[in-house]
């Protein structure tokens, strides 16, 4: 039986010997089933074809992940340290045993979280090669699991997984996106807010691929609640990053959004 990934969107899927047919997740608005329709593949096709996980140092105690070539959505995968245990953050959708054993070698998973469901990835069988560490999904998302396994835990709020690394609920892309707080001075922020590449301003969105915008009212309170703690250095999940002043950035970034989207600069249109 294979281990179904959706291509478009790398999340995983029940296995079995037929696919399911459709994914929920690039249905809905916010992503998208490519032009030609829906298209599945599955980790030993991957594996196969000669996926692989890449592994770099970001800073001290953490690293990102990124599968070569891109899976999905393609996103960085972030494996924070720490002395009690290490937190996997929005996971690849694929996993090997070569990538496992890489992570062993930086002290293995304790707990894996995510982002929103965009980035669920391979979760449930990331969790497999660790055995079956707890899978943290937010309570507003659990809706949208498709591999449903007794690894899957929720959690709303805020969440201290390890210590100094806090889950944040942070909402405006899905109701229960979320971001990590490192109390080393990083913000882990999937794409709740994301990072341009300047490196010196962010963004917000409901919808990426589509460019479905939010109010301005929800970029002011998604702004100001990941802005209620210290912050120095923020990282996305493409890559992107704002390493210097980037709770700064955060709040200038939500003024100069909530300006355009309430007309205060239609004189310059």
């Amino acid at each position: 039986m294979a281990d179904w990934l959706c291509a478009t969107c790398a999340v995983e899927y029940p296995s079995g010997d037929e696919h399911p047919g459709t994914c929920p997740i690039c249905e809905d608005e916010r992503q998208y089933v490519p032009p030609g329709g829906q298209v599945w593949t599955s980790l030993l096709e991957l594996e196969s074809a000669g996926e692989r996980i890449a592994v770099s140092e970001l800073e001290p105690d953490l690293y990102a992940l990124r599968s070569q070539p891109k899976v999905g959505i393609g996103q960085q995968s972030m494996l924070l340290r720490t002395t009690e245990g290490n937190l996997l953050w929005d996971p690849t959708g694929y996993v090997d045993e070569a990538a496992a054993a890489a992570v062993r070698e930086l002290g293995g998973v304790s707990v894996i979280a995510t982002s929103h469901p965009h980035m669920f990835g391979a979760q449930t069988a990331w969790s497999r090669m660790f055995g079956d560490v707890p899978v943290l999904v937010s309570e507003p998302d659990r809706a949208w699991v498709q591999r449903d396994e007794p690894c899957i835990r929720t959690w709303s709020g805020e969440l201290e997984v390890l210590p100094g690394v806090t889950l944040r609920t942070i909402g405006g892309h899905f109701p229960g996106s979320a971001i990590v707080h490192w109390a080393e001075g990083v913000v882990l922020a999937g794409d709740t807010v994301f990072p341009g590449p300047s490196g010196r301003w962010v963004t917000f969105m409901r919808s990426y691929p589509n460019d479905i915008p939010l109010s301005g009212a929800v970029v002011r309170r998604v702004a100001d609640a990941v802005c209620a703690r210290p912050f120095e250095r923020l990282y996305g999940n493409l890559g992107n990053s704002v390493l210097q002043d980037a709770r700064g950035a955060v709040l200038r970034s939500a003024d100069r959004y909530i300006g355009w989207v309430t007309g205060a600069y239609d004189h310059l249109t």
